[in-house]
């Protein structure tokens, strides 16, 4: 994809807009300890002259996907090559299917254990549980556009 910024004022941007750290680190469990560092940056990640690894700058909520891509000046226009992968295939598998499982060992003690226990009750949890799995994998798809769309409106990437 090309960029209506030059080189120089692509890389301006990307140091304007990123602070420096590990995207894995701040999304990690380790990561609520940058809450102490209030910084206004967009972006978290790694730059170099022609690489980027970037993911949002939040502490509270983590971003799970990282924007990794490079960039390169051919006949005087900037190209950006990127794509937007999860932080890891362990979580993207784990924030999936987590939720899920706990939905079928709570069904499986409900149904097979707990015999007497109201019917009320399994549908209840049952339908908080579907709610809570379809709330998250709807978040999980809103903060991956959110990041491509801020990473596209702050270097004003064309198709």
């Amino acid at each position: 994809m090309k960029s209506k910024l030059s080189v120089f004022q692509f890389r301006n941007r990307i140091k304007e807009n990123t602070k420096i750290g590990s995207p894995k680190f701040k999304s990690s469990v380790f990561g609520f300890f940058t809450i102490f560092d209030r910084s206004s940056e967009t972006f978290y990640g790694l730059i170099d002259d022609s690489n980027f690894r970037l993911t949002t700058n939040t502490t509270i909520y983590p971003n799970y996907h990282i924007l990794s891509g490079k960039y390169k000046n051919a006949n005087g226009e900037l190209y950006i090559d990127y794509k937007i992968v999860p932080i890891s295939k362990f979580r993207s598998i784990g924030m999936k299917y987590f939720l899920l499982a706990i939905l079928l060992a709570f069904n499986i003690h409900f149904f097979l254990i707990e015999k007497n226990a109201p019917i009320l009750v399994g549908i209840a949890f049952n339908l908080f549980g579907a709610a809570i799995i379809l709330f998250s994998s709807w978040d999980i798809r809103r903060r991956k556009k959110k990041l491509e769309k801020a990473f596209i409106e702050i270097f004003e990437i064309v198709q």
